[in-house]
């Protein structure tokens, strides 16, 4: 998932426009996009979406970012869109395990109501001070946990902290990067907010690389080219990436939820990273 782009829910006409574009993942946003009055329609539209034979037959990972767990709309968002379709549910503003709990109680509900065998993953956002404190039991929280994402706006912004000065990025990236090392989950890098500035989006994308990172998000189509090039998959990772996709196809592995490759659990957000990765590389 060496990109990650944001997609305004209430915006279905770009829906077709980001599944044809780069981009490694699709996150689909029911949350700050989306005024109140147009929530309803947003979480139907991409609801849609997700259940189309397009995103079937896409290598590209779904993600659908609800509305914080303490809204609402939460329990709402998650009824109408948890399914297969849906690699990862982003759950924004968590600041402790047990917001994480309840928020997987509410999920299993839903997809008990539909039948589902599948246990929906979660990519948690860590975008508050009090969050990044609590980083560590956060990825801990729960087995659904797949990975943490950074927010450094929601972390900046409000106190005044100088984003521009790499030594603060470093320090957010490093502190969250182990927190999710300890709870041996993946850590995403969040958005960064000036489009023009690809020079800035660069530099904080090679240093999240560095940290062991495993992509960028992105909240415009341009920023994509220069995520995907920060994250390339090395020949490595290329062949494991085969190996993953192999796996999947085993008559001993099909149907199967998670399976066994090179010692280590693999499920869905995984199999569509190694196939989105051999998409890029055009090396099937």
């Amino acid at each position: 998932m060496r990109s990650k782009l944001f997609v305004p829910g209430a915006r279905p006409e770009l829906f077709a426009k980001a599944m044809a574009g780069e981009a490694d993942a699709l996150s689909f946003d029911l949350e700050d996009s989306v005024t109140p009055e147009l929530k309803s329609a947003a979480r139907s539209s991409v609801a849609a979406f997700l259940a189309s034979e397009a995103v079937r037959q896409s290598p590209k990972a779904m993600i659908v970012r609800t509305n914080a767990p303490s809204t609402p709309y939460f329990a709402e968002d998650v009824e109408a869109v948890v399914g297969d379709g849906v690699a990862l549910l982003n759950l924004p503003k968590i600041e402790s395990a047990e917001e994480v709990r309840a928020a997987v109680d509410v999920i299993a509900r839903a997809e008990a109501s539909r039948g589902l065998q599948r246990r929906t993953r979660l990519l948690l956002n860590i975008e508050t001070p009090r969050a990044l404190a609590r980083a560590a039991s956060i990825a801990g929280a729960h087995p659904r946990v797949a990975g943490l994402q950074l927010g450094l706006a929601d972390l900046f912004e409000p106190y005044g902290i100088e984003r521009h000065d790499l030594a603060n990025v470093h320090s957010v990236l490093f502190t969250m990067r182990m927190a999710a090392a300890q709870a041996d989950v993946f850590a995403l890098d969040g958005a960064y907010a000036d489009i023009a500035d690809s020079e800035g989006y660069r530099e904080e994308a090679a240093m999240a690389r560095r940290l062991g990172y495993l992509g960028k998000s992105c909240v415009h189509p341009r920023q994509v080219a220069l995520a995907n090039e920060a994250f390339a998959a090395s020949d490595e990772e290329l062949a494991r990436a085969r190996r993953i996709v192999e796996a999947a196809r085993a008559p001993d592995n099909l149907g199967r939820g998670a399976f066994m490759v090179d010692g280590k659990m693999v499920d869905l957000p995984f199999l569509k990273r190694a196939q989105a990765l051999l998409a890029a590389a055009h090396k099937p």
